[in-house]
């Protein structure tokens, strides 16, 4: 079982709230079980040993061994720069307009392309206590937060104006924008639009998160996101950096994996669109 599996069982039993919900032998259950869950959301590189990251770790993962200053930013296309340990955001390599928060808009965040409260609300650790239940008692949850297919590099602003709003499509006239960046916000109609070089992107991740995790999405959003992924196919910077997460940490994704055949891997750098 992996390290971080047993350490969060762990903290699980010694809850208080855990412990007198589930009888011993419920427990014991758990435990025999652990293994084939694991192994459900765990599999990896052939003889290579997959550990689940935690949202912190898999932050410092995608700093260190997948991304770098100098490539762009996946919400609109701006340059990133370091300022000492800090990532910041080059406006005007993306005619960048801040919608409100100009200090927020400098700085680059990790977004959840699939929200938290997303693959959240779909199991139980949420109803019993929210985000913070499921990070101490639930291991697939943890797996889910922290998996570093699922978090990309975006202006600050745009991740907090996007927080946990589903994906669209909008007009220029609707909602907010970001001057030149592609992307859009509708507060009012409770929509996000990310830029077209992003929007297969974020298909091919909620693609991902059905086969691995057994996420559930609507028939309409099901629709979308197969337009999207047809209209914006895997690139090269799409694929080098799911080679990159793989090397890195021994989870292969194989959406990407199918969806990359053929595709030229081309620069080392993620710097394309």
């Amino acid at each position: 079982m992996p390290r971080h599996t047993t350490q969060l069982l762990t903290t699980a039993m010694n809850r208080s709230c855990f412990t007198t919900a589930l009888s011993r032998s419920a427990i014991a259950l758990l435990l025999a079980a652990m293994p084939l869950a694991a192994a459900a959301f765990t599999a990896g590189t052939p003889g290579q040993d997959v550990d689940i990251l935690t949202f912190r770790d898999a932050k410092d993962v995608l700093k260190r061994k997948v991304h770098a200053p100098g490539e762009k930013d996946f919400y609109c296309g701006c340059d990133i720069q370091a300022q000492g340990k800090k990532w910041v955001v080059d406006w005007q390599s993306c005619g960048l307009v801040p919608r409100k928060n100009p200090e927020r808009a400098s700085r680059i965040e990790w977004e959840h392309v699939v929200p938290a409260s997303d693959f959240g609300r779909q199991r139980a650790c949420w109803r019993e206590g929210g985000r913070d239940n499921c990070s101490d008692t639930d291991p697939v949850f943890s797996a889910m937060e922290g998996d570093p297919y699922n978090l990309l590099p975006v202006v600050g602003e745009i991740n907090g104006d996007r927080g946990n709003l589903p994906y669209g499509m909008l007009r220029d006239d609707e909602g907010a924008g970001y001057g030149q960046c592609g992307s859009r916000v509708d507060f009012k109609a409770r929509v996000f639009m990310p830029r077209a070089d992003a929007r297969g992107d974020v298909a091919r991740i909620y693609e991902y998160f059905g086969e691995r995790y057994g996420l559930r999405i609507s028939r309409q959003q099901q629709q979308l996101f197969a337009a999207w992924s047809r209209s914006d196919p895997a690139d090269t910077r799409e694929c080098r950096r799911a080679e990159r997460i793989a090397a890195a940490t021994g989870q292969v994704n194989k959406v990407l994996t199918k969806a990359c055949n053929g595709v030229s891997r081309g620069s080392a750098r993620l710097s394309e669109n």
